[in-house]
């Protein structure tokens, strides 16, 4: 099937991945847009976990006040050079993540950098919940498991939905820049900071 340049210009700016990339994907999805985006960010996701291994040593920490100086937020995101640390797809994709920090309640990046006592508690706390709800046994370990989950989606960085596009977790987003660069990409580290906290 002869794929014409209009459709991978469409395809290229609603994905940014390259012109051949953008071929190959219509060319599978018989010139459907759509299912050209979705091969697109498949191929994206498996290379992001081909990436994941290697070493980030670059990329840049970055600052975020909001306005009224009330509130801040610095954070560290690593790449593997000092080449993409300098596209404006990794600088936007910091700044996405400061404002991010800055707008939700993220205690840390990972759901692994939780520690286990403060998983514990909070199912001592859900486990409880339940009880006293009157939710029967066999209910009650669904339940706790369900309200952590919860709880993960609204602490850990990576798990939340994204402010500009709740439709996609920082993960996923984090996956498409990854798909751009070509590069391993990392959030290291944040902290926020409020007045009277």
């Amino acid at each position: 099937m002869a794929v014409n340049a209009a459709d991978v210009k469409i395809l290229r700016e609603r994905t940014g991945a390259g012109i051949m990339e953008c071929k190959g994907a219509l060319t599978d999805s018989e010139g459907d847009i759509d299912k050209a985006v979705e091969i697109l960010r498949k191929k994206g996701v498996a290379s992001a976990e081909k990436r994941a291994g290697r070493e980030t040593n670059e990329g840049m920490v970055d600052a975020y006040i909001h306005p009224g100086s009330r509130l801040g937020v610095l954070v560290e995101v690593n790449c593997e050079t000092d080449f993409v640390a300098k596209t404006d797809d990794f600088k936007n994709f910091v700044k996405d993540i400061a404002m991010q920090v800055a707008a939700t309640s993220a205690k840390v990046v990972s759901r692994e950098e939780f520690p286990q006592d403060k998983i514990e508690k909070e199912k001592e706390i859900y486990t409880t919940q339940a009880k006293n709800e009157g939710k029967p046994e066999n209910i009650i370990e669904r339940y706790v498991q369900g309200k952590l989950e919860k709880y993960f989606q609204e602490s850990v960085l990576l798990e939340q939905s994204f402010i500009k596009d709740p439709n996609k977790s920082v993960k996923d987003l984090l996956t498409e820049v990854i798909a751009k660069t070509g590069e391993n990409i990392q959030v290291k580290r944040f902290v926020r900071f409020q007045l009277g906290e």
